[in-house]
C-alpha cells in the first residue's frame, strides 16, 4: 500500500523503531516471499526483523507481542516532577460530559485533584481517571508513561482540545511542544436536507468536533440549499469519514456540495489572501497572482497497469518525479499534481483502471503560481453562488460546457426561454437554453387574414419578454445535486 510506505519514511525521519509485520499469511493468496523481498529493498529491514502473522488465525501473535516488548524502548517521563499530560483524544457522553485521553508524560494524577488544562484555561477536579484494559476501567491514579482517561464533569465542548497540555492548578509548567495544528485542505458545503434540522446539525457536528481537532465547521448561507455549515478536512477520506459519522450518530439527512481546495493569491495591493470557496475570490483585474496547492502522488500498482496510471495523471496536469521497481512485478509512480485534480476522483479511477490492485498515497508539497480563473453559473442572468468553481483557465471551456448541458436538462422549461451560462468575469465562455413552454394563441383563428394571426404571435412574444424581465428561476434541488455530482465527470 502506497499509504504504509509513506508511514514508513515517515517514521525513518523521526528516527523511530520499526517492526515490520506481514499480516493474513493464512490466506490462500497471501505473497509472502514477495512482501519480505519488497520490504527488503525499499526499507533494509529483512532477516529475524519480519514477522508473519495472522491475526485471523492467531498465528505469530505471540512472538509480535516480545519483540514489541523487546525492541521498542520504554517509555520517558519523571514520577516526581509536576505534572504534565497531552490530550491525545476525547468523546462526549450525554451524562458524564467530556472523557478526556490524555499520556502522561510527567508527575502523577490522582481521583480528586484539580487540574487546568492550559489552552482553554479552565480548572476541574478530576471525578474520575482509568486506564484501558483494554477497555475502560477506572483506577486510583496515573503515573508519567502511562496513557489513560479522565472525566472532569465537563459540559463545554470548547474547554477540550486535542494537543492540549494538562496541569495541576496553579502550576507554573510550560506546555508540552510538538503538536502541531493539521491544516485543513478541502473544504465542502453540509446542509441539512430539512430547513428545520439545522440545530440539530450544528450539535452533531458540535459533539463530532471535540474529538477530531483537525473538522472544522462556521455557518453559512447559500441562495440555493438555505441555511448549513462550511467544513474544513484533512482531505477526501476524512470528509467522507465526517459525512459517515453524522449520518450515523445523528438522524439528520446531509446534502454535501461539491468539495474544493483552499487557495492562496496576492492582489496588486499586495494583500495576502485564503481562499477556501470560489465566492471569496476578487475580480480578475485585482489579482497580481494566483496559488494553487500541489501535492505529491505515490502510485504502486502491478507494472502492467504503469501505462494507464501515467495516462491518469498526464490528462490531470501532472509531472512525474519517479518510477522505480518494488520488484519484479510491482513499481511505484511518484508524480506531482495539483490537489483539485485529485480530491474528486482519481482514486476511483485508480481502482478501476488498475482493477482495484492500485493504492496511493499523496502530501502536500505547497502553493505554487498557476493560471487559475473562477467561473460562475449565470441562471436567467443572476449567478447561482453554490455552482461557482475555481479551475484552470485552459480548462475552463470545457467545464463550462458541461455544467450547462447538465443544467439544462435539469431545469424545469418556463413560459420564458432560461438561458444558463457559463462566465469568467464579465465574458460568457459557454450557454445552454432551456426553451420556453409554448402556447398555441393562434388555435382560435379558424381562418382570416395571416396578419391577424401574426398580431396574437407579436402580442405573445411581448409577454413573454415581459414575464421574462420580472420572472425568477428556481433550481430544483435535483438539478442542483445532479450538478455537483457531475464534477466528477468534469475533471
Amino acid at each position: 500500500e502506497a499509504q504504509t510506505v509513506a508511514n514508513a519514511y515517515s517514521a525513518i525521519e523521526h528516527d523511530l523503531t520499526i517492526i515490520p509485520v506481514i499480516n493474513k499469511i493464512d490466506l490462500d493468496y497471501a505473497r509472502v516471499d514477495e512482501v519480505t523481498e519488497e520490504i527488503e529493498q525499499q526499507f533494509g529491514l529483512g532477516g529475524d526483523e519480519i514477522q508473519c502473522v495472522s491475526a485471523k488465525e492467531g498465528i505469530g501473535i505471540e512472538g509480535l507481542l516480545e519483540s514489541i516488548i523487546n525492541t521498542i524502548p520504554p517509555p520517558k517521563g519523571a514520577p516526581e516532577a509536576e505534572l504534565q499530560a497531552m490530550v491525545f483524544d476525547s468523546h462526549y457522553d450525554e451524562f458524564r460530559g467530556a472523557i478526556t485521553y490524555i499520556r502522561i508524560m510527567n508527575g502523577t494524577i490522582r481521583k480528586g485533584d484539580k487540574i487546568t488544562f492550559m489552552r482553554a484555561s479552565s480548572s476541574h477536579e478530576v471525578v474520575e481517571i482509568g486506564q484501558f484494559v483494554p477497555q475502560p476501567q477506572a483506577c486510583e491514579g496515573l503515573g508519567a508513561g502511562q496513557v489513560g482517561y479522565v472525566i472532569c464533569n465537563i459540559k463545554s465542548l470548547d474547554m477540550v482540545h486535542v494537543g492540549d497540555t494538562l496541569c495541576r492548578h496553579n502550576s507554573d509548567v510550560e506546555a508540552l511542544q510538538g503538536y502541531q495544528e493539521p491544516k485543513r485542505m478541502v473544504y465542502c458545503g453540509l446542509y441539512p436536507s430539512d430547513g428545520q434540522d439545522f440545530k440539530e446539525l450544528r450539535d452533531a457536528l458540535g459533539r463530532l468536533k471535540i474529538n477530531d481537532p483537525s473538522f472544522v465547521f462556521e455557518p453559512e448561507t447559500s441562495k440555493a440549499l438555505g441555511f448549513g455549515f462550511r467544513c474544513g478536512f484533512l482531505g477526501l477520506l476524512h470528509m467522507e469519514i465526517v459525512q459517515q459519522r453524522l449520518e450515523q450518530e445523528s438522524d439528520v439527512d446531509l446534502i454535501q456540495t461539491a468539495p474544493n481546495v483552499t487557495y492562496e493569491l496576492t492582489t496588486k495591493k499586495g494583500e495576502e489572501l485564503v481562499i477556501h470557496r470560489p465566492q471569496e475570490v476578487p475580480d480578475s483585474g485585482e489579482i497580481e497572482e494566483f496559488r494553487q496547492p500541489i501535492v505529491r502522488v505515490n502510485f504502486i500498482a502491478p507494472a502492467e497497469y504503469i501505462g494507464v496510471i501515467m495516462k491518469l495523471c498526464n490528462d490531470r496536469r501532472g509531472v512525474q518525479q519517479s518510477q522505480e521497481y518494488l520488484s519484479t512485478t510491482r513499481m511505484m509512480l511518484t508524480y506531482d499534481l495539483p490537489l483539485a485534480e485529485v480530491i474528486y476522483d482519481l482514486h476511483d479511477k485508480l481502482k478501476s483502471a488498475t482493477r482495484g490492485y492500485g493504492t496511493m498515497d499523496y502530501e502536500l508539497l505547497g502553493y505554487y503560481p498557476a493560471d487559475l480563473v473562477r467561473m460562475d453559473i449565470l441562471v436567467n442572468g443572476n449567478r447561482v453562488d453554490a455552482l461557482s468553481i475555481i479551475c484552470d483557465r485552459v480548462d475552463s471551456q470545457r467545464r463550462g460546457r458541461a455544467v450547462c448541458k447538465k443544467l439544462k436538462l435539469e431545469i424545469n422549461r418556463h413560459m420564458f426561454e432560461v438561458a444558463v451560462q457559463a462566465a469568467i468575469g464579465a465574458k460568457v465562455i459557454a450557454r445552454e437554453t432551456v426553451r420556453a413552454l409554448r402556447k398555441n394563441v393562434t388555435a382560435k383563428c379558424y381562418g382570416g387574414d395571416i396578419s391577424r394571426k401574426k398580431k396574437l404571435w407579436a402580442k405573445q412574444k411581448e409577454g413573454k419578454k415581459r414575464m421574462k424581465s420580472v420572472g425568477s428561476v428556481d433550481i430544483p434541488q435535483k438539478a442542483f445535486m445532479a450538478v455537483l455530482e457531475s464534477g466528477q465527470d468534469q475533471n
